[in-house]
């Protein structure tokens, strides 16, 4: 439970800052690339295991729903005993439930151990944004966070690619297998190059019942989402889902209200920048994992090989991450930040009513697919430094954790609800169908970023503020 230092060499390099960044790079790379392989498994999974496409969204709905519950506590102790200890602890889970994942025998197991798997996701995303916020210099914060989108977009890029050709060849089995070299090196890394968490902030307790709260209503709402998606539920029960969720709900925010140490602080909520972004980023996050739900379903439904729809999506991620490392050098340095989150809102919007026109076949995606990502790619590294930016210093690990929870609730949604829409319509032939009605919904969300970021002011670097990121770091 000791956190190491650095080597005096590394740690007194001019470079350090971006070492620290490169290395939290792996873990960024890492999730995403698993999130977004793991899309390309659905048609096999649903045929080796004879399962409903509403059952198998389950093996991504688990992992992101035990990642929400679980980021905002991992935050919490991340403060309290050690950002890099937790982060390092996280790869040897994550890793180690991989190995289990690609084992799996039955389909109920592999849900539950990609559950697993995502306690090790939630210990190293709760500490990438505060590591990455904590390691590098006031005026390189939203370069660094750059970086840090761009190694996302990396693992989002390359994981269509690699899973399509994965499942084409050696089977889905091996779509898990993939993280087991990057989990090790990333653990050697990060004991050389991560700093140390010296100023440490222990929580006072532990508020279980605010975590079971979260739990139940995140959980809820997502299950009556996938049950009115095709799971075989009778409506009375779909009902009595959103009531549990909605209930819960209140009683969270009434819990944080009364806890000695609660969950979260709603008072950070209550700062304009945090909340506005936090919408942000749940929003831009649906749009991003929608249509890599979406597009291979369609496509693949279409008689496109997997490989081939994987390929197409590769577009989206590629242009998120030419948006998130060229956005901060070609756009003008007098645009604020959130000027930048409305611009890159503004870009999705235009990209995604293009989608509503455009037959999705595989010549036509690709561009729209890039442009959504370039738009993206501009949005979420400044709407990140917004929301970093209003959050005190000693709480950065509690606000990455919030920043990942609001990423994580908007990938569950992009996946529930265009799994929906294919469910209510069918997913290709003309006029309104599911595909375009899955398209609507991310135009909405779209609308919501456009909104949030209008709506959010500017964030300064104040005293109660990010200040000093690197900060008390060794």
């Amino acid at each position: 439970m000791r956190e190491r230092p650095r080597p005096h060499r590394v740690r007194t390099h001019p470079r350090a800052w971006w070492l620290a960044v490169a290395t939290v790079c792996f873990g960024a790379f890492m999730g995403q690339l698993d999130a977004s392989i793991v899309t390309l498994t659905y048609s096999s999974l649903a045929s080796d295991f004879g399962a409903s496409l509403a059952s198998v969204e389950w093996v991504s709905l688990a992992y992101l729903l035990t990642l929400v519950a679980l980021l905002v506590p991992m935050g919490r102790l991340s403060d309290a005993h050690g950002r890099k200890l937790m982060y390092l602890y996280g790869f040897v889970v994550f890793t180690a439930a991989s190995v289990v994942c690609g084992l799996a025998p039955a389909l109920g197991v592999l849900v539950g151990f990609r559950g697993l798997q995502a306690v090790g996701a939630a210990l190293m995303q709760a500490n990438s944004v505060a590591l990455v916020a904590t390691s590098a210099p006031p005026e390189r914060i939203r370069s660094a966070l750059g970086v840090q989108a761009a190694a996302q977009a990396l693992g989002l890029a390359l994981g269509p690619t690699v899973g399509g050709a994965l499942v084409s060849t050696l089977g889905w089995r091996w779509v898990f297998g993939v993280n087991v070299p990057i989990g090790l090196i990333a653990l050697v890394a990060g004991h050389y190059l991560l700093p140390r968490t010296r100023a440490h902030h222990p929580a006072t307790g532990f508020d279980w019942a605010g975590l079971g709260l979260l739990a139940v209503a995140s959980t809820s709402a997502l299950l009556g989402v996938s049950a009115a998606s095709g799971l075989p539920v009778p409506g009375w029960g779909v009902a009595v889902l959103f009531v549990v969720a909605g209930a819960a709900g209140w009683a969270f925010v009434v819990r944080q209200r009364r806890a000695a140490a609660p969950l979260l602080d709603l008072a950070l909520l209550r700062v304009r920048a945090v909340s506005a972004g936090l919408v942000g980023a749940l929003c831009g996050y649906l749009v991003l994992f929608g249509p890599l739900v979406l597009v291979p379903l369609v496509l693949t439904g279409g008689g496109t090989s997997e490989l081939v729809a994987g390929l197409v999506l590769t577009a989206l991620p590629g242009g998120f991450a030419l948006g998130a490392t060229a956005a901060d050098r070609l756009l003008p340095s007098a645009l604020s930040d959130r000027q930048r989150c409305l611009l890159g809102a503004l870009v999705c919007l235009g990209a995604l009513t293009a989608l509503l026109v455009v037959p999705m076949t595989a010549r036509s995606l690709p561009v729209v697919l890039a442009v959504l990502g370039l738009g993206l790619g501009t949005f979420t590294p400044a709407n990140n430094a917004l929301i970093m930016g209003a959050i005190p210093v000693g709480s950065s690990g509690t606000g990455g954790g919030l920043v990942n929870m609001a990423r994580g609730l908007g990938t569950a949604l992009g996946v529930a609800l265009v799994t929906l829409a294919l469910h209510v319509a069918p997913p290709t032939g003309t006029g309104l169908n599911g595909a375009r009605w899955a398209v609507l919904m991310l135009l909405a969300a779209a609308l919501i970023s456009v909104a949030a970021a209008a709506l959010g002011p500017s964030a300064s670097r104040s005293a109660t503020g990010c200040s000093s990121p690197n900060q008390g770091q060794s």
